[in-house]
């Protein structure tokens, strides 16, 4: 009787994590799977023999290298970043100028750090994926940190700690579950990132993704890209594996016992972990900056020729449409999203909280994430193959591209949403139930409270995320309602000045969009609907 009043039965919890597995099953694994067997069913010899190559295991070995060390400088730049989202008054500006890094093409990213480092290279790649990813730590620790009880590390100062050794011993144990989830989704995005290492890394450093890209698009070497997407799959799970395990076992640890602490300005060497937050911000603005002065190198002809109709000519749709576009698909995207990520967070937290095993919950938390790990280009390639088997051949319907996109967001709500959930204390909803309070009144009046600020935040990450895709959506968009970033890609790989100033100016104008979003958000989060 108790377990009922304090939750959801596990049966119900099943039924909720049914849908996003589900989706998860027709619109991912199906597609992927059908491209795999395809490129099996051209000779297994082929696999075998890409598999057996010295070369396919150092392009595995600098994959990983690489992801590794971006992540590391992601979450180095984004702690600091995190605290001034957490902790320190006025940060309004900085959580919107965090959030235009993560939405720009990696075309478009990787053009302005070859402007900024023009012999590319591993550093480049390193900086270029870091530089995304820093929004992703900042976000999720940021909003975690939020709500991490000050007392107990005002207690530890108390008896003669440090700051330092207050932080590293209180309060970096506690955001050590979100740090985990971030890291975790910036590894992923980064072992997976395309644009950035075509760019930068030309010739000489190729990824798994780069290589798969290579093999299909441009060798129609199948049985190659079937065996490198075999290799870049196993390689996910063995990571999500483990950091699902590890975080599992840190979450246990922490507990939300109220709202969120209230900003102060900072003290003594506080302003030491403010200041690198200031400073981190805007070397993430110079790269931005870049882009809006090359956009207007030329005066405004770029601008001029994003609006005109020869612009519609060439590609079919106008800069205005473009945007449109972006938001239209952006919104459907975000809100199946939130949808799916809700329920498999309910979920996942309620099967935690029940007899059923760890191992089972690990599994679905890991299936959930498995989107981020494979190529968009696999992804994109089985749509096309697959998808004209289900009623109404979804492959020439406008939903098509939502569905695509909610597969990469989908994941960061749950990484975003689910931490604060696990984190809940328990006797909070246990003293809701002995007051008389049902399982759903429960998760109104404890839960939602709680995680509404992370919701949020996952909201507005999967928003500029769809805005910014451009791999799986450059296969799958119609040429009639192309996106911002599909523009913006397809006029930097055409020759011609006045191509590169549209491509810079429909940047801006996919910067400018994503701004008035991330206001609007945070405009809300300060009137409350974030804390409801």
């Amino acid at each position: 009787m108790a377990q009922h009043r304090r939750g959801l039965r596990p049966a119900a919890a099943l039924a909720f994590a049914a849908v996003p597995l589900g989706f998860l099953a027709v619109f991912f694994a199906w597609p992927v799977a059908a491209i795999v067997r395809l490129g099996f069913g051209s000779g297994a010899a082929g696999v075998l023999r890409v598999l057996g190559e010295g070369a396919t295991w150092r392009l595995v070995g600098f994959t990983l290298a690489q992801a590794a060390a971006s992540t590391a400088v992601a979450v180095l730049a984004g702690l600091p970043v995190a605290f001034l989202l957490a902790r320190v008054p006025g940060s309004a500006l900085v959580r919107v100028a965090v959030l235009v890094p993560f939405v720009l093409p990696t075309v478009v990213v990787g053009l302005a750090f070859k402007a900024l480092l023009p012999d590319g290279g591993v550093v480049a790649i390193v900086l270029a994926n870091a530089f995304f990813n820093v929004a992703v730590v900042a976000r999720t620790v940021g909003g975690l940190w939020a709500h991490v009880d000050r007392r107990a590390e005002d207690a530890a100062r108390a008896l003669g700690a440090s700051r330092w050794r207050a932080f590293t011993s209180v309060t970096l144990p506690a955001l050590t579950p979100a740090l985990g989830s971030a890291a975790a989704v910036v590894f992923l995005f980064c072992a997976t990132s395309f644009g950035v290492v075509l760019l930068l890394g030309g010739a000489r450093h190729r990824t798994l993704e780069t290589e798969i890209y290579l093999r299909t698009v441009e060798l129609l070497d199948l049985p190659g890209a079937a065996a490198l997407s075999l290799v870049q799959f196993l390689a996910v799970v063995g990571v999500l594996v483990v950091g699902a395990v590890a975080r599992r076992r840190r979450e246990n640890a922490l507990s939300l016992r109220g709202q969120a602490e209230t900003v102060r300005r900072p003290r003594g060497g506080e302003w030491v972990a403010a200041g690198l937050g200031y400073a981190v911000v805007v070397l993430l603005v110079v790269p931005i900056v870049t882009l809006v002065v090359r956009s207007f190198a030329g005066g405004t002809a770029g601008y001029e020729a994003l609006a005109g109709t020869g612009f519609r000519g060439s590609l079919q749709v106008t800069g205005l449409e473009a945007a449109l576009n972006s938001v239209r698909v952006a919104t459907d995207a975000t809100l199946l999203a939130l949808v799916l990520g809700v329920l498999a967070s309910v979920a996942l937290v309620t099967l935690g909280r029940s007899r059923v095993r760890p191992g089972v919950v690990e599994a679905v938390d890991t299936a959930l994430m498995l989107p981020l790990g494979v190529s968009a280009v696999t992804v994109g390639f089985g749509y096309l193959v697959t998808l004209d088997a289900l009623p109404g051949d979804l492959r020439t319907s406008a939903a098509l591209v939502p569905l695509a996109q909610a597969l990469v967001v989908t994941p960061l709500v749950v990484r975003t949403l689910l931490p604060v959930l696990r984190s809940v204390d328990e006797r909070l909803r246990q003293a809701a139930a002995t007051l008389g309070a049902g399982p759903w009144r429960v998760w109104r009046e404890v839960d939602v409270p709680l995680a509404g600020r992370s919701l949020l935040a996952s909201a507005a990450f999967g928003y500029v995320v769809a805005l910014g895709e451009f791999g799986a959506t450059s296969f799958l968009v119609r040429p009639d309602t192309a996106t911002l970033p599909v523009v913006i890609g397809r006029l930097v790989a055409r020759p011609g000045e006045l191509n590169n100033q549209m491509a810079y100016a429909a940047c801006t104008l996919l910067m400018g969009v994503t701004v008035v979003i991330a206001l609007l958000v945070e405009r809300l989060r300060v009137r409350g609907v974030g804390e409801f």
